[in-house]
């Protein structure tokens, strides 16, 4: 377990100053493909979209979080959809459970294999029998769009039969009790619907949730969010997701490389992380997107009249970037920006 003096920013600043926090929960993406294309998703994941990560990634990536958190690493295994490669997830635990990695936090799913009670019930039973502590069921408005409420409902009760309420977390309750009807509502309806669920339930204006639904809510001006850095995001945040590649992104700052797990271990990036002092990474640091505004309009960027905040802005600028073949290797990989 590494000590937050190990870290290359906090050995360089006062002591009464934040510390960037140690990373104690990294989410391991097994694939950008996923049956649904929600307008929330913060990783562009839809049905055209591929990456399947390695067995050797995976356990690279779990055992660099332990390397950085010891017994307080939690690992999550997401997506995409991590059940479109059910194998490869079964075959993750037996190699974690042989190297007695500990217990995986949670699985998530949106539960769109979910269509026979007896798969169900062997599937959660090879979940409980390698060290899965929880179930996690993804269903809102946005979900509800492209699953079949029946299959969450079925996997939910049968997960809270076979494994107790206590480990099968759901995403939300309340739409559980109240399913959205979204088939025959309008593309302006839709996104009302959208926004009154982003209300309840905040989300980041990051990947696709920067398109169609931020357009959607914008209502800031440029000089209303251009004092806002990105600091406390980079400090404060203890998790990490790493994406099939090996792509490692800070909390769910999706489309920023901050590291490969293939070339450096995960407790290594984190040893050498300083935000302060990478390229593009210091100006959202100290300055926020607002930053690299100037920049951008030099390339060409074209200012939109209203932003929902700083994560839209931040991700229409890096689109921006991306689309023109700058800070390719901070602003990457192709699957959170096509």
């Amino acid at each position: 377990m590494l000590l937050l003096g190990d870290n290359a920013y906090n050995k360089v600043i006062a002591r009464d100053e934040p510390k960037l926090k140690l990373w104690t929960s990294a989410g391991l993406m097994l694939t950008y493909k996923c049956p649904a294309r929600c307008e929330c998703c913060y990783y562009n994941c839809s049905p055209d979209k591929g990456g399947i990560m390695s067995v050797e990634t995976a356990i690279a990536g779990w055992r660099g979080l332990i390397g950085i958190a010891g017994e307080n690493a939690k690992i999550h295994i997401t997506g995409g959809e991590p059940f479109l490669y059910y194998d490869l997830l079964c075959e993750i635990l037996r190699k974690a459970d042989e190297l007695k990695l500990g217990r995986v936090d949670v699985v998530e799913t949106n539960a769109y294999w979910a269509i026979d009670e007896n798969e169900i019930i062997a599937r959660l039973d090879f979940l409980n029998r390698h060290n899965v502590s929880k179930i996690k069921i993804s269903y809102d408005p946005f979900h509800a769009e492209f699953v079949d409420f029946d299959k969450v409902e079925l996997l939910y009760k049968t997960a809270c039969r076979v494994l107790g309420i206590e480990r099968v977390m759901l995403r939300w309750l309340d739409y559980f009790n109240a399913p959205p009807k979204l088939s025959e509502l309008s593309v302006e309806q839709k996104m009302s619907v959208f926004a009154d669920s982003h209300k309840k339930y905040k989300c980041r204006f990051t990947g696709r949730a920067a398109g169609k639904m931020a357009q959607f809510l914008a209502n800031k001006e440029v000089e209303q969010i251009s004092t806002e850095n990105c600091r406390k995001s980079f400090l404060d945040s203890k998790s990490v997701h790493i994406d099939p590649d090996g792509n490692v992104f800070n909390g769910v700052c999706s489309g920023i490389v901050i590291g490969n797990i293939k070339k450096t271990p995960l407790n290594e990036i984190w040893r050498n992380f300083n935000p302060a002092k990478q390229e593009l990474l210091n100006v959202l640091f100290n300055s926020g997107p607002a930053g690299l505004l100037e920049s951008a309009i030099k390339y060409g960027y074209k200012k939109c009249r209203l932003y929902s905040g700083k994560c839209h802005l931040c991700t229409d600028l890096r689109q921006f970037f991306f689309d023109n073949g700058l800070f390719g290797q901070i602003i990457s990989p192709k699957e959170c920006y096509n």
